[in-house]
């Protein structure tokens, strides 16, 4: 993704204390000028609700707090840590992939879509933890198990714990987003009460003596010299709490189906984990992570990052997949356009958009729920969103990047807005060396380059909207869309070079190719605007071409010619989930099932090194080793890396169609 003052999570915490200052005490004021989306539609809202009730991991400080919606009622899990004389300290908040070697480090596992089952590991200041919890009906259990050691990821001498004293584990109860309620500790037992009714919140364990943790709310404590629990309604026994987790564990196994796969797995505990309720919309969401939501005030979605969330979400429920692609549509700007980012506060990037990936997204979920009504919801701003590039972004028969330099609000911390790196940004490859060399026109604030990029993933959106429009009866709207697809089909065939081989963006300027390379250059198959015999050129040559796209690990952001490939920092270099599953995409719109099934088995062999070991679903990862730890700017728990599962996923389970974009991918019997 890109956004305007990147702090990556491994900078100082000054720096990110200054960007929450900035987001709670700048942009909050100043942004409720800045006009809202409208009513949901009744289905919507309908949809909504659903999603926002019972108890899960909604709280996006925390994924050791569960919280029952709509009531917001909390129990929040903290670790009281005893090592030594003079060393005592308190976890309030855990958060997977925090930076620092010294903080809290987690281990996540399943994730029921619902919080029905949640299992993770927690390794902090010697104490190691395992953390489940799941509903009996409509109450909710907790389980903390002490462990032996440390976890795969813990930093060295994690494991060591030099006192005799146990840790001691904290279950603090209050009513979160000042919602009303009432919290007492009474006796054995902690009540809440509000207007959504009462709950008792019981706990059973070795009882701590004394706690004297900084807390604010009413909590229960227990040493962990041996497990301790947490039942809502009514005590309930560790044997009875492990039965009722047990139970709902064997439900979680038979939901990922028969062939438990480890994509479905990997797909559904990511998304699980960064799901979260956002009360300032009174909306569940899945930003990219938690790490990134918590820096930037609360939430932030980032455009073709969400889209991807509502694709990936789409191999479970309807409900969250749609919920995700409606509210990166909702945050339409009043230009019209998807923002490159919205955030807590109500900010958005007013001067730039990012990726044209929605409607492909909306089809795809379109073609697995066939709900018409979702369609209904999504087409007026896709197609506004649509017409906006060509009016926008147009120069000449070409596209380009830019941003908005004049009469746009300012966000007060967004120094980007009418500047190069700004127009850079709205490509979503922040750092990308394609744009190094690349000229930037002040008067129209656009950079000078027509991109092949761009003009492939918009004519796909096109196609793709101009389906919709046919299957909603929107006749004069499906022509307007399929002569624009047409119209910048044929531009994009002027970019082809015979002799490199490929499609190569151009030079406003001097009208010369530019021969900076990255993946975007394969997305011509994606729009179908390469032919068969041009298509098996750039494959054959590029793709597959050890020097440059192909390798061990791929497929690289830079080539590995290039100079700046040996950087391996962000988009210099580095490989990207996103990136891979475009060029997978297109490669389904051609017969090349060699190429398709070595990118989606290269991915998925990518993805599972860190999963397997660590849990990690990295926001990039390093090409030359395949690591995502060997540098800050790779969040650790970052939903679009689960991408690179996606593709195995859709190899076994939805056949390639040449005559429209693929399926989302859902639960079709596998191929014979």
């Amino acid at each position: 993704m890109s956004q305007t003052h990147r702090v990556f999570p491994g900078d100082s915490i000054l720096a990110s204390r200054v960007i929450l200052f900035l987001l709670i005490f700048l942009s909050i004021p100043v942004s409720r000028s800045h006009p809202q989306p409208g009513p949901r539609s009744t289905q919507y809202d309908a949809l909504q609700k659903r999603l926002g009730t019972g108890w899960n991991t909604w709280d996006v400080y925390s994924v050791t707090s569960h919280v029952l919606l709509p009531s917001g009622l909390a129990i929040r899990v903290g670790v009281e840590s005893k090592t030594t004389l003079n060393s005592e300290a308190f976890l309030a908040d855990s958060l997977i992939g925090r930076p620092g070697r010294d903080g809290e480090q987690v281990f996540p596992g399943p994730h029921a879509w619902d919080g029905s089952y949640t299992d993770l590991r927690l390794s902090w200041r010697g104490t190691n933890l395992r953390i489940q919890s799941g509903h009996a009906g409509p109450d909710m259990v907790i389980l903390i198990t002490p462990l032996p050691s440390a976890l795969p990821n813990a930093p060295p001498g994690a494991s060591e714990r030099h006192g005799a004293l146990p840790p001691t584990a904290v279950f603090s109860v209050a009513y979160l987003w000042n919602r009303p309620g009432t919290v007492a500790r009474v006796a054995d037992r902690i009540e809440a009460r509000s207007s959504a009714g009462a709950v008792d919140v019981y706990c059973v364990g070795a009882r701590a003596s004394f706690s004297a943790v900084p807390l604010a709310a009413p909590y229960l404590s227990a040493e962990l010299n041996g497990p301790a629990g947490v039942s809502t309604g009514k005590l309930r026994t560790l044997d009875e709490i492990r039965k009722i987790l047990e139970e709902q564990q064997s439900a979680y196994q038979r939901s990922l189906g028969a062939k438990r796969s480890a994509a479905v797995d990997a797909i559904q505990t990511t998304l699980g984990w960064d799901t979260i309720y956002d009360p300032e919309h009174d909306r569940v969401i899945s930003p990219v992570s938690r790490v990134w939501s918590a820096y930037w005030g609360g939430y932030v979605l980032f455009d073709w990052d969400s889209f991807f969330a509502a694709t990936l979400a789409g191999i479970g429920p309807r409900d969250l997949a749609y919920a995700n692609a409606i509210e990166t549509l909702r945050e339409l700007t009043p230009a019209g356009f998807v923002p490159n980012y919205a955030r807590a506060g109500n900010w958005k990037s007013f001067d730039r958009s990012e990726p044209p990936v929605g409607a492909l997204s909306v089809l795809g979920l379109y073609r697995k729920f066939r709900e018409r009504w979702f369609l209904e919801e999504t087409f007026a701003p896709l197609l506004s969103w649509n017409r906006w590039w060509q009016k926008n972004r147009s120069a000449g028969n070409y596209l380009v990047w830019g941003s908005d330099g004049n009469n746009q609000p300012e966000n007060l911390d967004d120094h980007s807005r009418g500047t190069r790196q700004g127009a850079i940004y709205e490509s979503g490859l922040d750092n990308s060396p394609m744009y190094d060399a690349t000229a930037f026109d002040e008067t129209t604030k656009r950079l000078q380059i027509a991109d092949v990029g761009l003009m492939s993933e918009y004519v796909a959106d096109c196609d793709a909207l101009a389906e919709i429009a046919g299957l909603i009866g929107k006749p004069a709207e499906q022509n307007e869309l399929q002569e624009r697809a047409r119209f910048y089909r044929e531009s994009l065939a002027t970019l082809w070079d015979e002799k490199a081989g490929i499609f190569l963006n151009k030079d406003l300027r001097t009208g010369e190719p530019s021969l900076g390379m990255s993946p975007t250059n394969f997305y011509p198959l994606l729009a179908r605007a390469a032919t068969p015999q041009q298509a098996q050129r750039m494959i054959q040559d590029h793709l597959l071409n050890v020097q440059e796209f192909w390798g061990d690990w791929v497929i690289p952001a830079t080539p590995r010619s290039d100079l700046a490939f040996q950087d391996q920092e962000y988009w210099r270099g580095r490989i990207w989930g996103p990136m891979n599953y475009l060029v997978y995409l297109g490669l389904r719109n051609y017969d090349q099932p060699r190429a398709r099934q070595e990118l989606a088995r290269k991915s998925m062999k990518l993805f599972l090194g860190e999963w397997n070991a660590n849990r990690h679903v990295h926001e990039n990862y390093n090409a030359i080793t395949g690591s995502g730890d060997d540098v800050s700017s790779s969040d650790r728990f970052y939903h679009w890396g689960a991408l690179l599962a996606l593709m195995d996923y859709m190899e076994d389970y939805i056949e390639p169609n040449e005559q429209s974009h693929p399926r989302a991918p859902g639960p079709e019997a596998p191929r014979p």
